[in-house]
């Protein structure tokens, strides 16, 4: 049975050519769409991670709720003897110590509200990867009274790297405090609202105007973005749970969950629509094969073959045909998602993004078998009607189809 369904396949030539084409182009397209779209979640996640929160942050208790306000009560005392423990866990890179604060930005002759960062300067240039450095340079470590400013601050203010400013802040008393810097360098980062506020100083100059030798929160860097549960895991096993609190990349990104649920929606949509156009293009195939073949199947009957025969041969041609376009078109699929990653798509920024990026088609081995089992499945169910309606037919009918 099996190798008469498949001397059938070969006798159809231009059918089957037409079938597979439409099976081709369905599991090549589910390829090159899920490549797409696992690539734009990675790379929105690595730019959250290396322009803002990194892998994991540890912070004191209800820190988030409450301390946007109030940074200076939520103050992690030791922070250096923290970072030790928690770099030596397996899977940790770095840690960063950050101090936030809320404060005025005086060029001489304006202020300007701005959202501050106590970093250390090193360790953050290895976290903030997707940073870009529009002017000047990044902070270091030698840069005691230097400030990194966004973009939109530079904008806003008027300022070049070389230039002066003040930062006035309050303490952690309560008292005014401010301090002269010089603008090192100016920041693009993923977020345009994040620009628009964002100064950061080296931490310990952050320290003396909040008279403080504390943090607020750790911002934890892994050498793999696979492993963040598992070291997050390990770090709550490992920190007081009534103290501190550790929270990761995607809890700390609420857009980014929402993106990720809006993009799946996106391609369930798109999925169903491959498989309904593949499922239109066998169904109309299927049915121009048999019923040029009717009085073929009248004859196979005729000569004693029962109905589930005839069903289950053309059952067979459909399988052997749903397999051999699902294979092919993995192989297309997989060749073109490796000729656009060689050249890359420009892409522009998102709706919160500042910076645009380029995009690539990722092998990602699930979408792989899922669209492979789309392709196959899809025509193997749109025999199944074709099918059913010719076993149906009266032998007499089909035999009179063919005078």
């Amino acid at each position: 049975m099996l190798k008469l369904a498949s001397r059938n396949i070969l006798r159809q030539k231009l059918r089957t050519a037409m079938t597979l084409a439409a099976i081709v182009i369905g599991v090549a397209g589910l390829i090159l769409s899920g490549g797409f779209v696992q690539d734009i979640f990675i790379q929105l996640g690595e730019a959250f991670i290396h322009s803002q929160t990194g892998h994991i942050q540890v912070f004191r208790k209800d820190y988030l709720e409450k301390g946007s306000r109030q940074p200076e009560r939520f103050l992690i005392d030791a922070p250096d003897k923290l970072a030790a423990t928690i770099a030596a866990s397996p899977g940790v890179e770095s840690v960063s110590s950050r101090l936030n604060f809320a404060g005025l930005l005086n060029n001489g002759k304006r202020d300007l509200g701005i959202i501050g960062e106590g970093v250390e300067p090193d360790k953050e240039a290895r976290i903030g990867t997707y940073v870009k450095v529009t002017a000047g340079r990044p902070l270091t470590d030698k840069d005691q009274y230097g400030v990194f400013i966004g973009q939109g601050v530079a904008h806003s203010l008027n300022l070049h790297p070389g230039d002066t400013v003040n930062l006035v802040m309050n303490t952690s008393d309560g008292a005014l405090n401010t301090l002269e810097f010089t603008v090192i360098g100016i920041f693009q980062s993923f977020s345009q609202e994040f620009d628009a506020r964002a100064v950061r100083i080296p931490l310990r100059a952050a320290q003396e105007l909040l008279a403080t030798k504390g943090a607020n929160l750790l911002v934890v860097s892994l050498n793999r973005t696979e492993d963040t549960d598992t070291v997050f895991k390990g770090l709550r096993g490992q920190l007081d749970p009534d103290k501190l609190d550790v929270k990761t990349w995607r809890q700390l990104s609420d857009f980014y969950d929402k993106t990720i649920v809006l993009y799946d929606r996106q391609f369930g949509v798109l999925q169903l629509i491959i498989l309904f156009m593949v499922l239109l293009s066998v169904i109309n195939s299927m049915n121009m094969s048999t019923f040029e073949r009717i009085s073929e199947f009248g004859t196979l009957q005729a000569l004693g073959n029962r109905e589930k025969d005839v069903f289950r041969l053309l059952m067979y041609e459909s399988c052997i045909l749903g397999a051999i376009g699902a294979t092919a078109g993995v192989i297309v699929g997989i060749l073109l998602a490796l000729i656009i990653s060689a050249i890359g798509i420009p892409m522009p920024p998102p709706p919160i993004g500042n910076v645009g990026y380029t995009a690539y088609v990722r092998l990602v081995p699930s979408t792989i078998a899922s669209a492979w089992i789309i392709g196959f499945l899809a025509t193997v169910l749109a025999s199944i009607l074709p099918a059913k309606r010719i076993v149906r037919m009266p032998i007499v009918d089909a035999l009179r189809q063919s005078i």
